[in-house]
Order: C-alpha cells, then sequence, then structure tokens
C-alpha cells in the first residue's frame, strides 16, 4: 500500500497521535470470499491475488522485512494499478530482530509462529525464530480458501491437518463440490502445497514461488470478476443487437446516445464498440479515474437503453489497452 504522508494528530481524546495517510482501497479478499458463496473465487482471480503478494512479498523480503499478519482482510483491490495490495504492518519486524512476540491471526499462522506464541505465554523463550517463511504459509492457507470456498481456521487447527495436510489439500482439489474441480488445476495445488510445509525451511520463498508454472497459464476473468473488481474501464452488456451494428447510421446514432449519457458522471477518454467479435456488441467506456466508473456502473446497471436492460461491469484497463476483448463470459 502507498503512504502518503505522516502527521500528528494534536485534538486526540488520548493525547497526541501518529497518523498515517495512506491510498484509499477497494474491496478485501475476505468480501470477495463472502461474495463467492462457498463456490470458490475463479482461477484467473486466485492467479491475479497470488502474483501481486508474491511480488509484494518478494519485496518486503529482499528489504528484510517480514508483514506477520497476512490474512484476507489485509489484501485489498488497488482501482486505480488493477492490483491486489497488502496493507496494515502493525506486527511487521526485522527479520533476525523480531519485537513483536504474538503475531500473526488465528488461522493463518504458521507452525513456528504458533508454538512461539504458546512459549511467550508460559513465559519461556522460542529456540526458534520466526522468518519470512511465515508469510508464505500465511499466503498459502489464503490460496486455498479462495480455492475452496471455505473458511479453513478449524481445519488447519486439527489434528487430521497436523498429522497429513497434504492430503486434506488433495481433497479439497479433489472434491466435487468445489466448480474450479472442473479446471486442471494441479499447479496451483502444488504451488499450495509448497507454501505449507511445516518446516519452515523447505518451504518455497515468494521469488521461487513466483516461478511456478501457475503463472503461465493464461486463464480469463469471469463476469463475477468483473463486477467485483473496479478499474477505470466500464463494460455494458445488453445494449446493442446486430441489426444496430450493421446499420451505420443507427450505429453513429447510439455511439452518441452512449457518450452523451456515460458523461454524465465523469470524463469519457475513450469510447468502444466492436463491430466484430471477439467483443461485438459490447460497449467498452474508458474514464478519467476508477471513481467516476464505479460512478457509471452503480447509475447504469438496470438502466433501460433501447427497450433493453443494461447489464454495467468492469473491465481490465490492461488488456482494454492492448486491444484485447474477452468474450462475454458468464
Amino acid at each position: 500500500v502507498t503512504l502518503y504522508g505522516v502527521f500528528t494528530n494534536h485534538y486526540s481524546a488520548n493525547g497526541p497521535s501518529r497518523c498515517l495517510l495512506l491510498e484509499l482501497l477497494d474491496i478485501s479478499v475476505s468480501e470477495l470470499l463472502l461474495h463467492s458463496s462457498n463456490q470458490g473465487c475463479s482461477m484467473w482471480m486466485i492467479q491475479h491475488c497470488a502474483r501481486d503478494v508474491l511480488e509484494a512479498l518478494a519485496f518486503l523480503h529482499h528489504k528484510g522485512y517480514v508483514h506477520a499478519d497476512l490474512k484476507p482482510r489485509n489484501i485489498l483491490w488497488s482501482a486505480e494499478e488493477e492490483c491486489f495490495k497488502l496493507i496494515d504492518f502493525g506486527l511487521s519486524f526485522k527479520e533476525g530482530n523480531q519485537d513483536v512476540k504474538y503475531i500473526q491471526t488465528d488461522g493463518y499462522r504458521a507452525p513456528e509462529a504458533e508454538l512461539q506464541n504458546c512459549l511467550a505465554q508460559a513465559g519461556l523463550q522460542s529456540e526458534t525464530e520466526c522468518t519470512s517463511a511465515v508469510d508464505l504459509w500465511s499466503l498459502g492457507i489464503v490460496l486455498l480458501e479462495m480455492f475452496s470456498g471455505m473458511k479453513l481456521k478449524h481445519t488447519v487447527q486439527s489434528q487430521e491437518w497436523k498429522t497429513n495436510s497434504s492430503a486434506i489439500i488433495d481433497h479439497i482439489f479433489a472434491s466435487e463440490g468445489v466448480v474450479n474441480s472442473a479446471i486442471p488445476a494441479y499447479h496451483l495445488r502444488d504451488l499450495i502445497k509448497s507454501m505449507l510445509h511445516c518446516d519452515q525451511g523447505k518451504r518455497a520463498s515468494a521469488e521461487k514461488a513466483l516461478c511456478s508454472p501457475f503463472f503461465s497459464i493464461p486463464f480469463a476473468p469471469h463476469i463475477e470478476d468483473l463486477v467485483m473488481l473496479p478499474t477505470p474501464v466500464l463494460r455494458l452488456l445488453n445494449v446493442l443487437s446486430d441489426a444496430s451494428l450493421q446499420c451505420e447510421e443507427e450505429y453513429e446514432d447510439i455511439l452518441e446516445d452512449i457518450r452523451e449519457e456515460c458523461q454524465k458522471y465523469g470524463p469519457v477518454i475513450s469510447l468502444l464498440i466492436p463491430k466484430e467479435n471477439p467483443g461485438k456488441g459490447q460497449v467498452f467506456v474508458e474514464y478519467a479515474n476508477a471513481g467516476d466508473s464505479k460512478a457509471a456502473q452503480k447509475m447504469l446497471t438496470g438502466k433501460i437503453f433501447d427497450g433493453k436492460f443494461v447489464v454495467a461491469t468492469f473491465y481490465p484497463l490492461s488488456a482494454y489497452k492492448r486491444g484485447y476483448l474477452y468474450q462475454n463470459l458468464l
């Protein structure tokens, strides 16, 4: 997350307090899990999140810092930069100089951190120091929850997990109840397993995890992803008929009507309506920022245009800029 500045609030009830001014981010992975209705997130979203967080961890770990509280609530979507970002460094520490004894959150706590916490509660010192490997454990659990659509706190605290976590992961990936099981997902399974070794010395580093074959698979977003993750580009569906696309005069009139309507919510940088597949008949509206795009999405969804109910989703700005138009995936 980007830190814009630091200031002191002298009017706090408890006396002067230091405040951090951070960028405003959007939906968290915790909220995305709630919306997934126990069906799990799409492979595109899991891949996107995994890559972004691993890149963040690789940077942190290279600088010698451990996040120490990685969980769904601390991973948020940046609409302007189209990526997931890490927040909340309240438990972070410099590797080899841990000044916080109680780290990580229940359900996402690595075995060595669990042991350290238990010993600290008993007033004892742990012989094993926590390292950046604790962050990889937490991310492994987050990705497993995104795939399964289930909270795994009780699972990872069970004796069965401690005895054979690999078999439980295999069972989750083989479950018929998991929608994603229809997609070959063994690269993701192996990536998660590499992060969840009980021995922190055998756990994959963030840098090594980024080399997983999982990241070479070209997944496309589902329509639910494009509704949930804001970007500066809005995509309107169910607006134009084939007849409208074939009549040049009617096409130009509709183009102007759409531009006029969309400009009510902010300056329109560009507007595209492909006449051929992929993207045939879809309307792409690029705004100057995601705030305008979000306002337009809220107001245009369900609006009647030319006798049709409009469906408004967001669209990846990076793909739009490259001219890469996904088919409408339902």
